[in-house]
């Protein structure tokens, strides 16, 4: 009756196992560490450079435990802080020749004690909060005039556009602020324009106005339309802050909007604040524009003329100095996608797409430049360089090709590039705060202690109340605990104070299901059931009210998960975690250690589960007296 078969014990050893396994690398701590990154997205990490890193800590007679190359960045742990710092100073002084212009951004960190055979069988500790592991935090404001400026730059640009489309004669074009501004010369001509861009650019509000001599229409950005450039602004510098930070190997940062127009950006176990900011700062912005092949751009180029008015100077990170017109004709915001790929002559390539607005302008723009080159510009902290200048072959529309002398790699470093985005408006940072690693180890210090007392008292107080039967729950609990923390380590979530709070929350939530257990058998035993059959009854009908109880409070959880954010969402995460393993422990994990206890004894008489308050028999004058008796084994 109260036997498993082997393979459900099989199961749970397994489990245990694993469990074993996986929270293993939390136990070992973090150590110090230098992370070295590029300062341009245009210069590589790769294994050479580990090698001059490994040389210079060699000439500076520094031993690192390890220096791997890990994502986007190289990083080498050490045994202490003042190594750490020493090692900082020897890799900058190796790899910076010139302090004003550093190539690579060397930078404090944290890494894991955890041994390196635990990370070859993809065992890894969880990732700790800011809160926890220490690091900086960053709040950043959006300059949404600069957004909405850019907005009527465009704009401008379009109207311009479908006038000449349509033969609308004009007296000029000029933008003041966030207003487009229209001469004519007839009251005709200004009304079939104010048609025209009624229907094709409804976003502007147009009015009639006088400009001197001249009639003119002035356009403004309807409310509407001014709300939704700031909040695309605000979504893609997120999404261009996460894949920028992304690429430099930072462990899950948080980048997330607050109120309208703000960014908050934390980096955990970043040390170093001056380089966080550097990483911060890494957000380029995309540009294409033509090439000047003119003569007086060629005299430019070997120094014995100046450069030609409308043009600027930049450098081809393959072919040096290029000249460039000012005039943008598409920028990041206008790109879609970007992918390496082949051309018709198995030569490796960037595919692009570009949105409806940039293929209407590339298709004008190449119809009339076939032949000449077309530079793509990343501009990174005010400084422009020319990432491929192509030639352009033949009318281009939404998906064009960029080929020419890349290999596979180059193409694909070229589309990582281009894909990476590029900031809708300009930020700074409004507000800096950092946390020391001291301060996150006292954290997890309280956070461990509060955990364990928790336990230890909850276990305490099971195993005075329910004798043997309470050990087991103090036993199952133990295993809900550990596949907690197996659990968050195998999926690389971010542990926060909220969610060491949250897994003291699960640890007295997870013992109710073995109260209604053990209450459920002392009520068949109190009915006169066998021990054998009140085990068996206890679990089997204590377990449609464990799993109500237990639905119900994840409902509640998955609603904090969909709606709530930072501190919340972290609390939810390990909450609902939390429920789903103590169904199995409470249920599964201590039906098997009662299993083995008691099922292999047929003519059991008494099982060990504290004080059973039996009906005593029926006397004249007292018929509801009761008597105390105990089972025990």
């Amino acid at each position: 009756m109260n036997r498993y078969p082997l393979w459900k014990y099989l199961v749970l050893v397994i489990a245990f196992l694993i469990g074993a396994l996986y929270s293993l690398p939390n136990f070992f701590g973090e150590a110090p560490a230098v992370q070295v990154s590029s300062s341009k997205v245009t210069i590589k990490i790769d294994e050479p450079l580990v090698a001059r890193v490994n040389a210079a800590l060699d000439a500076a007679k520094i031993q690192p435990d390890f220096v791997q190359l890990e994502g986007g960045s190289i990083k080498a742990r050490f045994a202490d802080t003042d190594t750490q710092i020493k090692a900082k100073d020897a890799i900058t002084a190796a790899l910076n020749k010139d302090p004003a212009e550093p190539t690579y951004i060397v930078a404090l960190n944290l890494l894991s004690r955890s041994p390196q055979w635990l990370a070859k069988l993809h065992a890894f500790p969880m990732y700790l909060g800011l809160d926890l592991r220490g690091g900086v935090h960053f709040l950043m404001q959006v300059d949404m005039k600069a957004a909405l400026t850019k907005k009527a730059e465009a704009l401008t640009g379009d109207v311009r556009s479908l006038l000449r489309d349509k033969n609308v004669r004009h007296a000029g074009i000029t933008r003041d602020g966030n207003t487009v501004r229209i001469a004519f010369r007839e009251a005709e001509t200004r009304k079939a324009a104010q048609d025209v861009l009624n229907v094709q650019l409804p976003d502007l509000q147009w009015a009639e106005a006088a400009d001197g001599e001249n009639l003119a229409l002035v356009g403004t950005l309807k409310p509407l339309a001014q709300k939704a450039v700031q909040d695309a602004a605000l979504k893609q510098n997120i999404t261009t802050l996460h894949n920028r930070v992304n690429e430099l190997g930072t462990s899950e940062p948080v980048i997330q909007q607050q109120g309208a127009d703000r960014i908050v950006v934390q980096l955990p176990g970043v040390q170093d604040t001056a380089r966080a900011k550097d990483i911060i700062g890494r957000t380029a912005t995309l540009e294409m524009r033509m090439v000047d092949d003119s003569v007086e751009a060629q005299a430019a180029l070997s120094g014995s003329g100046p450069v030609p008015f409308g043009d600027e100077r930049y450098m081809d990170r393959q072919y040096g100095p290029i000249i460039v017109k000012r005039q943008v004709i598409l920028t990041g915001d206008n790109l879609n996608d970007a992918q390496p790929g082949f051309d018709e002559n198995h030569q490796p390539s960037v595919n692009l797409t570009v949105d409806a607005k940039g293929a209407r302008i590339m298709k004008e723009v190449s119809r009339e430049n076939i032949g000449k080159r077309m530079a793509i510009l990343l501009f990174e902290k005010g400084k422009g360089e020319v990432v491929t200048a192509p030639r352009i072959n033949s009318e281009l529309g939404a998906n064009f090709r960029i080929s020419g002398a890349m290999g596979v790699q180059e193409a694909a470093d070229t589309a990582l590039l281009l894909r990476a985005g590029s900031l809708a408006a300009p930020m700074e940072i409004i507000e800096e705060r950092t946390i020391g690693p001291s301060l996150g180890a006292e954290n997890i210090a309280k956070g461990i202690h509060s955990v364990i007392g928790g336990f230890l008292a909850v276990a305490a107080f099971m195993c005075l109340y329910y004798m043997m039967f309470g050990l087991f729950s103090a036993l199952a609990l133990g295993f809900n605990l550990l596949l907690v923390v197996a659990v968050l380590s195998m999926l690389q979530a971010t542990l926060s104070l909220p969610g060491m709070a949250a897994i003291a929350l699960v640890l007295g939530m997870a013992i109710d299901a073995n109260v209604l257990i053990n209450e459920r058998v002392r009520e068949e035993l109190r009915g006169g059931a066998s021990p054998q059959v009140a085990i068996n009854l206890g679990y089997e009908r204590a377990f449609a009210t464990i799993l109500d109880s237990n639905v119900t409070t994840l409902i509640a959880g998955l609603a904090l998960l969909a709606f709530g954010s930072g501190p919340v969402k972290g609390f939810a995460v390990v909450h609902c975690l939390g429920i789903l393993t103590s169904m199995f422990s409470s249920v599964v994990f201590s039906r098997a250690l009662v299993n083995l206890w008691y099922g292999r004894q047929k003519k059991l008489k008494s099982v060990s589960i504290g004080q059973v308050w039996k009906p005593a028999p029926d006397s004249p004058g007292t018929p509801e007296a009761t008597e105390p008796t105990a089972d025990k084994a």
